[in-house]
């Protein structure tokens, strides 16, 4: 696809002209990925699509267990890996579009169609220039197709247990951004999301009668106490530069006006935008629900479930990036973007390699903005040439890296 069709500034690349062979075939592949969304653990329709796509492309892609597979492409020791989540959500497809989810309740609403798509892509280009190419690529680029992301703590773990950034030097991804115009890209050092936990808070009691709540816990106080109190003071005893974020999504309790329930549910997200932050939450946080919960009496039971850490841009890996985009799509394609509160398990890989994450714009130029995990969530379709170009261009610049021994 022509660099102006992607809002980029340039004409066709090297990439650009391998891309025009696979366009349409990527478009349809999409669509049909679109059509038949599966959820999280559960995506073997999906991961045999990719799969039979890359070994009728000479590659020969090993698939995990259970769901997600890796393949490598080209040859020699220079290891880079490419990330690209494929799970679904559980929500209505309300798009209204001809490929239109096909499964009630379940949906792309997240772009991981496109995710997915353009790692495929960049495999097909990649293996086409390697085979074309003397001396192929220059080493070898990893492409991971990794299942469940959209579950805590993620299958970025499961995919890591089983091999998929041994040998790799730096790893990299992109996610949908429908708040940047397509064919331009976020990206920023440092961190880039922000780590997601559960909190979840189960109270009991004996119950009682409302005429008589000194003669038993008051179990739906308790509970509003811990609504309001507990957000409020982990803001006093955490650094505010952590910008610690705790909101419920979900509290239950009794029925009847008249009567004290024996039991209540507390649910929630926390969310913090450091790992030193997100580290000193788990040390404080039971002690302070049983100081918030302790004056009424009630059993307290708080299953604070860890889920993952913010995604940390490296630096070096970031300016590759920046450079490989700009040069791919054009000088000013790549913007600074903010930080995001949301979660993504992208964050594993990065523990314990370098690499980044960047965003891919999803919006047609002033056209609407739409927002990701809703089920009326449309990307342009742009973005998909895009998203092929931003991967193999980052391949290709850190194989050249690591060949002129840097």
């Amino acid at each position: 696809m022509a660099a102006e069709e992607t809002g980029a500034e340039q004409g066709p690349t090297r990439i650009g002209g391998v891309l025009e062979r696979f366009h349409d075939e990527l478009l349809e592949f999409r669509r049909d990925i679109h059509a038949h969304p599966e959820l999280s653990f559960a995506e073997h329709r999906t991961t045999a699509a990719i799969a039979d796509r890359l070994r009728a492309a000479g590659l020969a892609p090993r698939l995990l267990e259970g769901t997600g597979l890796v393949c490598d492409v080209g040859e020699g020791p220079a290891l880079t890996a490419l990330r690209a989540d494929i799970d679904a959500l559980p929500l209505a497809d309300t798009t209204g579009l001809p490929w239109a989810s096909t499964v009630p309740d379940v949906a792309h609403a997240c772009g991981h169609d496109v995710h997915l798509t353009s790692l495929l892509g960049a495999g097909l280009v990649l293996e086409s220039l390697h085979r074309s190419t003397p001396g192929g690529l220059g080493g070898t680029i990893r492409l991971i197709f990794q299942p469940a992301e959209e579950v805590t703590p993620g299958g970025a773990l499961t995919t890591i247990a089983q091999g998929a950034l041994d040998g790799v030097e730096r790893a990299f991804a992109l996610h949908c951004d429908p708040n940047v115009d397509v064919g331009r890209v976020g990206s920023r050092i440092g961190p880039i999301t922000a780590a997601g936990d559960t909190v979840v808070i189960r109270l009991s009691g004996h119950g009682g009668h409302t005429s008589r709540p000194h003669l038993t816990e008051d179990l739906v106080y308790a509970l509003g106490r811990l609504a309001t109190d507990l957000p409020a003071t982990l803001s006093r005893l955490i650094d505010p530069r952590h910008a610690i974020s705790l909101v419920w999504g979900h509290i239950e309790a009794g029925h009847a006006p008249n009567a004290i329930p024996g039991e209540g549910l507390l649910t929630g997200t926390l969310r913090c935008l450091d790992v030193d932050g997100w580290n000193q939450v788990a040390d404080v946080l039971p002690d302070l629900v049983d100081r918030i919960a302790g004056p009424y009496g009630v059993e307290v039971d708080l299953d604070h479930r860890r889920g993952v850490p913010p995604v940390v841009n490296t630096e070096e890996e970031v300016t590759l990036a920046e450079a490989a985009i700009r040069e791919e799509l054009g000088a000013d394609t790549v913007q600074l973007t903010p930080q995001s509160m949301g979660g993504e398990d992208f964050a594993w890989y990065l523990t314990s390699r370098p690499g980044a994450l960047v965003r891919l714009g999803t919006r047609t130029p002033g056209g609407r903005t739409y927002d990701l995990h809703q089920g009326d969530f449309t990307v342009d379709e742009r973005a998909l040439a895009a998203g092929v170009r931003v991967f193999c261009a980052i391949a290709l610049r850190s194989l050249a890296l690591d060949a002129a021994g840097g």
